[in-house]
Parts: structure tokens; sequence; C-alpha cells
């Protein structure tokens, strides 16, 4: 289960904070798989995909109470935590950095913090994506919520491209070599 971390409407839709959902559907869109289905407080859709079944899911809760949407849906479909893969901004990143990490603390992540309470492990993966500290002082919630332009939403596009590669290694090469390959940066786009 592929769970991209955002919040649901129209005015949220643009921001940094809604990248993991972005990446979900850029997934979507390259897998074949429309995002219709409606349960667990999410919208998800589901089908095989590299050789796998693979569901990808937007929890329609807000960012910081994703856990139960997404705890419901893995009961559901009886889906380990240990096979989550949840795709987030990350503020403590340098901004176009993506890192793999299983398991560890929620570093202050309120979307993270939720789904280690709701499923009472911390042993899922994540797909990280950098979005930096605001160089301007800005406060770090209206950096996060910011709507942002098209230019600055179109300088985003080889992230969210590199975010679903990433998880796409995942699928393919199994945790420990995405996790070689992409925290090496192999993963990277070539010039």
């Amino acid at each position: 289960m592929i769970v991209g971390l955002g919040n649901p409407g129209g005015e949220y839709r643009r921001s940094r904070h809604n990248l993991g959902f972005m990446v979900v559907e850029r997934l979507a869109k390259r897998a074949g798989i429309e995002l219709s289905r409606r349960n667990f407080s999410a919208i998800y859709g589901d089908r095989q995909f590299e050789g796998r079944r693979i569901f990808l899911v937007q929890a329609q809760t807000y960012y910081n109470e994703t856990g139960p949407s997404v705890w419901s849906a893995l009961g559901y479909f009886k889906i380990p935590p240990e096979r989550l893969i949840v795709v987030h901004d990350e503020l403590d990143l340098e901004q176009g950095q993506i890192r793999l990490k299983r398991g560890g603390g929620d570093a202050g992540n309120r979307g993270i913090r939720s789904l280690i309470d709701a499923m009472g492990t911390q042993e899922f993966l994540r797909v990280r994506i950098g979005i930096g500290h605001p160089a301007d002082g800005t406060n770090g919630i209206d950096y996060l919520l910011d709507r942002l332009s098209d230019s600055k939403l179109q300088s985003l596009d080889d992230l969210i491209e590199r975010a679903a590669n990433a998880v796409v290694a995942v699928i393919v090469e199994g945790p420990s070599r995405a996790m070689s390959l992409v925290n090496q940066r192999k993963l990277e786009k070539k010039s």
C-alpha cells in the first residue's frame, strides 16, 4: 500500500504539504489506476503493477490525522504495516533531496506521528521529499501550506517524478536495494 500524505480540498491542492498526494497521482497515471474508490475516509485505487498488486491511497482526513484512515485500509486488505510505503514532504531535508527510510521516530511530522500512534509501530517505509526550511524566515506552517504559483509547481515536477521513481524502485527492487539506490542518488535524473 502506497499512501501519500496531504490535505483534502482545493485550498491545499497546490501546497508543499500535498507533495505526497501529488506523487500518488503521478503513480496512478503511470500505473493506469483510477483514484475513484471511497472508503476508510480515503480515496484509493488498486491494480497489478510491475507484477504486484498495489493500492494507492490519499486519506481524506487532514494530514495530521491520517493514521486511523490508513490503519483501517491496511486491516481491511490484510496488509501488514511493514508493507506500507508513506510518501511525505520533509522540512529537515534539503530542498530537492529524496530519501528512503524504514522505521524511526516522527521527527516532528504530525502525519507520521498519527500513523505510528494508530498502527502501534514505526516499522513502515517512508519516501521523504526534501522541501527544506523557508529561507526567508517564513513561518513553517505558512511555508508548508502556501498556495504555489504555476512556475513553482512546475519547478517541483522533477522532484515529484523522482519520488515516484523511488516508490517504483521499492516495488521492483525491494526496500533494501531501493534504499541503496535512492539514498546514494543513483536514481537522480541524468543531465
